[in-house]
């Protein structure tokens, strides 16, 4: 990528060909010309790991470009919202970066629950054309082993085996989601957790899921938290209690319509901050991004990216 003189046309684009097992390297052909045309001049960025994103930010934002969409799904943005996060804050009284993403990838949930068209990309790129940026809130999450940023949703329990269930499977379908849900809730189980909310205890004992909640939809459209709001500086925290499996996969149908609010096994809150500790490490999945910790800090950061919507 070569960056000349800035322009206000222009607009860095930031491809990872391989996201979606590929679909986002065979979209590009069709979406290329079209981009050109509902954008104006890009200039593209190939990048297959999520350390070279920074490098590519920090070239377009020395040129003056301050508009990057980035073409993946939600690990995707995941990366670019983390590489903003820190490069807004180096240089706090210059232009932000504005971000926008063209959901091509295996969940695609931040543009389901922004009611961004996700199956058609073409219909997807007119759409974030005409989008406008929009102050948008990121949570954070710090734990024992350092610190980072979400969009969407962190989740500490059965997230992240479901999570690395997906990524074992070579040719993702529809149903591969919940396919993994299942498997991991009838061979797996509850883990004790204590819960803090805002600085008051809220829960202690065992939990399938503690979901904190930025947007409202995960697992290739569960809508685990139906009334979250990027925009309202609060997450919605939704958890799981322990009940027998078979409860579990009875009632899980209902998440899809996001009616599962009212299962008795189900607990919502909103808070700014939400602290989750365990005795031992469990797996934690940031918009689809695996790590591990047992003294976890959610906090949400208001308006902290602009993004197009």
């Amino acid at each position: 990528m070569t960056l000349d003189a800035a322009s206000p046309q222009r607009t860095l684009i930031i491809l990872n060909p391989h996201a979606g097992g590929g679909q986002a390297g065979r979209a590009w052909r069709d979406l290329e010309p079209l981009l050109w045309q509902q954008l104006g001049e890009l200039l593209i960025a190939v990048t297959e790991r999520p350390e070279e994103v920074a490098q590519h930010l920090d070239k377009a934002r020395a040129a003056g470009i301050t508009r990057v969409i980035a073409i993946g799904g939600d690990g995707t943005n995941h990366g670019l919202i983390n590489a903003l996060a820190h490069l807004n804050a180096r240089y706090p009284d210059e232009a932000p970066m504005i971000y926008g993403n063209l959901p091509i990838g295996t969940g695609r949930d931040w543009a389901r629950g922004q009611g961004m068209p996700h199956h058609d990309p073409a219909a997807a790129a007119r759409w974030i054309a005409r989008a406008q940026p929009i102050p948008t809130d990121i949570g954070r999450l710090t734990h024992e082993g350092g610190a980072e940023y979400f969009l969407n949703i962190a989740s500490a329990g059965i997230g992240a085996e479901v999570v690395r269930r997906v990524a074992a499977v070579g040719r993702r379908r529809p149903w591969t989601f919940l396919r993994a849900t299942v498997g991991t809730i009838v061979g797996g189980g509850a883990v004790a957790m204590q819960v803090t909310l805002d600085g008051a205890p809220w829960f202690d004992g065992r939990a399938y899921v503690c979901a904190i909640a930025n947007g409202s939809t995960f697992g290739h459209g569960m809508k685990i938290a139906p009334h979250a709001d990027a925009r309202d500086g609060l997450f919605e925290v939704i958890l799981v209690k322990d009940v027998p499996r078979l409860e579990v996969l009875i009632a899980l149908q209902r998440v899809f319509s996001g009616t599962h609010l009212t299962h008795p096994a189900v607990m919502s809150a909103r808070a700014r901050i939400a602290q989750v500790q365990t005795v031992t490490p469990i797996g934690i999945e940031l918009d689809g991004e695996l790590t591990r910790a047992h003294d976890m800090t959610f906090t949400i950061q208001p308006g902290l990216l602009s993004l197009l919507g």
